[in-house]
């Protein structure tokens, strides 16, 4: 058991879980779905639980590991416990290859900006200027981003371009 589960009973985990799921399956839409789990899991997690979804319907599809390993860079041995899950039970796996078989996929770009507005919210100490700024010029009235846009302006004759300076110009540029 992991660290954060180890103090907490076997029934209250299982309940966490059904609450999670539950959440997902009344979640319509993909990109609803998308911005929970983005928020949920970190860009690793991400990509290792899509590729073992990727192996599962390539396996029940009959390509030999080989070429799966080759097509999605895993291991044998990740091949082969999701070869096992599929022998065992595999309902789960079956049941999203099924329902997501021929489907168009999100651009990678799409997953990216997501990926990065999740990174912001996880380290929002970091990213706390550039946050506080959009929120800030985001709720501002007419006469605000103006005086806004005189300081970027002031700040263009600066010898040295700051990040904070280029993050208020960026920002600043659409309005």
């Amino acid at each position: 058991m992991t660290e954060s589960t180890k103090n907490l009973k076997k029934d209250e985990v299982g309940k966490m879980f059904y609450k999670l799921c539950l959440a997902i399956s009344k979640i319509k839409k993909p990109d609803e779905v998308s911005d929970l789990l983005s928020d949920l899991l970190t860009a690793n997690e991400v990509a290792m639980i899509s590729k073992r979804l990727k192996v599962a319907e390539m396996i029940l599809d009959g390509f030999p590991y080989d070429e799966i390993v080759e097509k999605l860079k895993v291991g044998n041995g990740t091949i082969a416990r999701v070869h096992e899950w599929l022998n065992i039970s595999g309902e789960g796996y079956r049941k999203a290859v099924e329902i997501t078989k021929g489907k168009d996929v999100v651009k990678e770009d799409d997953y990216y900006k997501r990926s990065f507005t999740n990174i912001k919210k996880k380290y929002p100490m970091y990213y706390w200027p550039e946050i506080v700024l959009e929120n800030i010029i985001k709720n501002s009235n007419k006469k605000q981003k103006e005086e806004i846009r005189k300081v970027v302006e002031q700040m263009d004759k600066m010898k040295e371009k700051t990040d904070l300076y280029k993050k208020l110009k960026r920002i600043t540029k659409y309005f």
